[in-house]
This record gives C-alpha cells, structure tokens and sequence, in this order.
C-alpha cells in the first residue's frame, strides 16, 4: 500500500514538473519570431509643417533591421491655408540613415528626405531634414512608439456617416444628403449641381489628409426633403460616385413630433402653406406673439416663422423682441409613408428699437438654446405642436415614438 502511495506522489510531481516547464516554454514564446519579417508604423513625427502635418512611416523590418521604410506625409499646401498637399517617399535605408526623394502630388514641388532613426529604449527619435521645394524643415522628433499593423488599420476605419437606405429618419435627417466621390470626379460631381435647387456644405468642399489618401471626398448637401430620394437617385448614377445617401443634419428627435399625413397633404405633396397656417397659429399662442412672416427655403424645404412682441427688458422704451423658428417637414421615412415629421428648432431671439423717430441702437446678439435643452422662451411650443398635430413626440430612452 505505502508502495503504491509513494508511486502515485511520484507521478504527480512528475506530471506537475512538465506541466511548469510547458507554461514556461509558452510564456516565454516571443510574439514574432526572431528574424521574421513585420510591418510596423508611426504616425507622429513632432515639428513637420509647424506641427500641421499628417505623417504616415511604414517601415518593414527583418528582425529590428529596417529593411524597406515608407513616408507618407500630407500638410497644408501654404501657411494658414485650408488646401492640403502630399507626397509619399520611397526611402532608401543604410544603417540608421533614412533618405529618399520624390515629388508632392498636388503642387508638384521637388522633395528630399533625410532622417536618422535611432532606437532609444521602447521608442524612437527622428532627427534630419526634410526639404519641399523651397522650404527646409528641420526634424527633432523624441519619443515615437510604433504600431503593429493591425493596430494601425483599426485606427484607420472611418465612417462618413452615409446611409443609403434608411429604415426611417429617427438616425439620419430626411434634407441631409452625403455623397462620396473619386477625387478625380469631384469637379465635374460639383459643377453638376450648379443652378440646382441645393445647398452644398462649403467645409465638405476642403480635402482632408484622409480623403487624399483614399482618393475619396464626401461632399455634404442640403435639398428639400421632397427632392432628396431624386438626388441621391442622380448622384448614384454620376461618374465617380461610390457612394450617396442620407446623413445626419439640422433634425433633433427631441424637437421632432410625428403625425398623420392624410390631413396635411394636397395630393402626394405637403399642403405647405396649410402647416405654415397651423405652426404659425400656435406658436403665437405659446410664444406670446404675433405672427410677422413665414418663408420656405427652395433650396432646403425649410420654413422660416418669424413673431414679434414687447420687449421685457426697459418697458418704457416699447423695445421689439423678434422671434424667430426654422421648421422642417418630411415623411417619416424614405419612400411611401402614411406619416410625416415636424421638426422645430429652437426661438432664436433679437431685441431692436422700432418706434417712430430716432432708433436707440443696441449691441445685443441672438440667443437661442445653446446648450440643446428647452429654452426658457419655449412656453410649452412642442406639446401644444404635438397636440394641434395630433402627434408623437419621441422618447429617446426607449428609441420609439410615444
């Protein structure tokens, strides 16, 4: 028995000595074998373009020698200025020395690399000079980690937010039209719109360092709802075009009500002056106002109201508040719908002096509701809209309407 007892101790130990030795064997593994081939990147080197620059380096490595190196940088193509410009570099390697030449793309301008890489502990300095026509830039560059090249295309995802075939407009808002175009397409896309009934988003007309080097532009544009399924349609079938949907826009679910068509419409179209009638009727109610215009956009669909009323502020002066809303309104969804959609925005607010004989100018600027709460000049608008509407208002907690 004391035999048997002794063996199975002995066993024990044995089996428990290899199993250490196999989870040290593991743990001891290196992740990339000694000598084996990797790409790594660093995108950061400090000082290029006044800190302004976009710097891709892709470097291939043998072990911890750098066997090929890639630069790849975009920068603003004058100083201050919104246009950017690229090159991208084949570098030579010769020890830590780092050199190349090539010519920006857009500007066509002379360029030569020369950098001296040194590893310092976990990271890298970058020191030389880096030369674009005219114009020297001197590189100190401390303290640059890399990435494995898995980790720098999961930094390198983006999404331009397009959505081609909504569900409904509760994500995406129902005038916003995004449309993603080949760089070289871009001009002939653009001049296309000229004379349309559109509104083209001037910030979507600057290239970015990633449209560049994707050789893709999102172009962000403003269309009466109405027309927007028309445009994407069109957009979709012009050179160039990748991509075309709704985006996102001006509609906030919080000031969005959903109500029956039926009522509102004459035929297949919005009877417009007939919800401009309804809108205007209440908000004068709730604001406390009486109505002094009403204009819808050609471009965009919107509606703008505009009310006047006594200004609190110095009674005696009989001063003006003009108070105006912008309203969109649009099916609910993409395509045939039984339902349409209200959005209100926020009362903007100016106070003037528009009594007979001399005017008191004032320096007051517009207020409205900036930090996307209910203002304080709402007065109840979106429920009694809700309810002349006989709407929905939509509950954001649970994403449905209620």
């Amino acid at each position: 028995m004391r035999f048997f007892l002794c063996a199975a101790l002995l066993l024990l130990a044995v089996v428990t000595a290899a199993s250490d030795l196999a989870f040290a064997q593991m743990k001891l593994q290196p992740k990339t074998a000694p000598g084996a081939t990797e790409t790594r990147y660093f995108t950061a080197i400090d000082g290029l373009m006044d800190g302004n620059a976009d710097v891709i380096l892709k470097e291939t490595r043998q072990g911890k020698n750098v066997t090929a190196a890639t630069l790849d940088v975009c920068y603003p193509a004058a100083k201050g200025a919104d246009r950017k410009d690229r090159f991208v570099a084949n570098l030579a390697v010769s020890g830590q020395n780092l050199t190349g030449s090539t010519q920006s793309l857009g500007d066509k301008l002379p360029v030569t690399v020369k950098l001296v890489r040194k590893p310092v502990g976990d990271t890298f300095e970058f020191r030389g000079q880096i030369s674009i026509g005219q114009t020297v830039t001197e590189v100190t560059s401390t303290d640059n980690s890399d990435l494995s090249e898995k980790e720098f295309l999961d930094n390198q995802t983006s999404d331009d937010g397009i959505t081609p075939a909504p569900k409904d407009f509760t994500d995406v808002s129902p005038e916003a039209i995004g449309v993603r175009v080949k760089l070289d397409a871009a001009l002939d896309f653009l001049k296309s719109l000229k004379g349309e009934a559109v509104e083209v988003g001037l910030s979507s007309l600057s290239i970015s360092c990633d449209a560049l080097r994707a050789g893709e532009q999102t172009i962000n544009l403003t269309v009466d709802p109405e027309r927007a399924a028309a445009l994407i349609a069109k957009a979709k079938s012009m050179p160039g075009v990748v991509a075309a949907g709704w985006t996102s826009g001006s509609i906030e679910m919080d000031r969005t009500i959903r109500f029956a068509a039926a009522e509102w419409r004459d035929g297949d179209k919005i009877n417009r002056d007939k919800i401009a009638s309804a809108i205007s009727g209440v908000l004068a109610k709730t604001l406390t106002a009486k109505p002094a215009g009403t204009e819808w956009d050609a471009n965009t669909g919107k509606l703008t109201l505009s009310f006047k009323r006594p200004s609190p502020i110095y009674p005696a002066l009989a001063l003006t508040e003009t108070v105006e809303v912008t309203a969109l309104v649009s099916p609910d969804k993409p395509g045939a719908t039984d339902r349409l959609m209200l959005w209100i925005s926020s009362p903007v607010i100016t106070t003037a002096d528009e009594g007979a004989g001399p005017k008191l100018h004032l320096s007051e600027e517009s207020t409205g509701d900036e930090e996307g709460g209910e203002p304080k000049d709402d007065n109840g608008s979106l429920e009694a809209l809700a309810k002349e509407f006989k709407g929905q208002r939509w509950d954001a907690d649970r994403s449905v309407w209620k």
